[in-house]
């Protein structure tokens, strides 16, 4: 069975001055060692101590807020416009003025996901808002891709931003091969786990295993944002209905309507090679 909370019912830890966390996903949590998640606070004028270990591998994205990323591969300024990828050995701080969430995500011993996991794995900083939109065949969702082995050089992981507009349902699916989570970032909406119905609202993280069937109904007042990852990244999707498997198409856009950084070719969920630019 799937395992869902909000981060509200999750104490906090203070870990420095003026930063807090809040572990979501732990083995103890879930029984898996595939994929660890935390939520820190910091607040106004807090720095915050980011390592990584050799082994492992780790990515973060601002929630809210802004702050600078000051490490091995030199200084950075965050919004929540970017997410940044972490590679094995990296050491630094995260530091704002003004205060910020961050959802911090970690795989390790990574090369148990990727066999030319290594060294080569470099720093890197996105801008997801310049990141191609891809609109669904089937709904009116939209899908971002925010970490994947093209953009971060890595099989080990790769997540995306999903966007329900109001009212929108997607079909019912399992995975095969990959365990992943979802974490709402906005919005609220029914999450259907197998046979039962479950209220979803932000700050909630969903941690599916294998074999699961799932799928996310929208309110009809808001969109329903949620990232989600994937650990490895290739994986089988499979439809309850193969009438409807899950198909994107590039918009030609980033979400704000501009031209993209790059292209994605249309492809479906069901894939288990990532397409070209995935």
């Amino acid at each position: 069975m799937p395992v869902l909370f909000n981060c509200d019912s999750i104490d906090p830890i203070t870990v420095g001055d003026g930063v807090r966390k809040q572990a979501l996903i732990t083995p103890e949590r879930v029984n898996n060692d595939c994929i660890l998640l935390d939520r820190w606070t910091l607040d106004a004028a807090a720095t915050m101590k980011v390592d990584v270990a050799a082994t492992d591998l780790a990515w973060f994205q601002l929630l809210d807020g802004s702050a600078v990323l000051d490490g091995t591969a030199g200084a950075h300024e965050l919004t929540v416009s970017n997410v940044v990828f972490l590679p094995p050995g990296f050491k630094g701080s995260l530091s704002t003025v003004k205060g910020a969430t961050v959802l911090y995500g970690g795989v390790p011993k990574a090369d148990r996901f990727d066999k030319d996991f290594g060294d080569s794995l470099e720093f890197r900083c996105v801008n997801w808002r310049a990141e191609p939109a891809l609109s669904s065949v089937h709904d009116a969702r939209t899908r971002i891709y925010l970490v994947t082995p093209t953009l971060f050089g890595t099989k080990a992981v790769k997540g995306e931003m999903i966007i329900y507009p109001p009212g929108t349902k997607a079909a019912l699916h399992h995975h095969e091969g990959a365990e992943h989570f979802q974490y709402i970032i906005s919005g609220s909406g029914t999450a259907i786990l197998g046979e039962e119905n479950h209220p979803i609202r932000a700050g909630d993280t969903l941690y599916n295993y294998e074999y699961e069937k799932h799928n996310f109904i929208s309110d009809d007042k808001e969109n329903l944002v949620f990232v989600e990852y994937f650990v490895p990244a290739e994986c089988s999707t499979i439809w309850v209905d193969p009438a409807v498997v899950c198909s994107w198409e590039p918009t030609g856009q980033n979400i704000d309507g501009g031209d993209p950084s790059r292209h994605i070719d249309a492809h479906t969920s069901a894939e288990t090679i990532n397409p070209d630019g995935v």
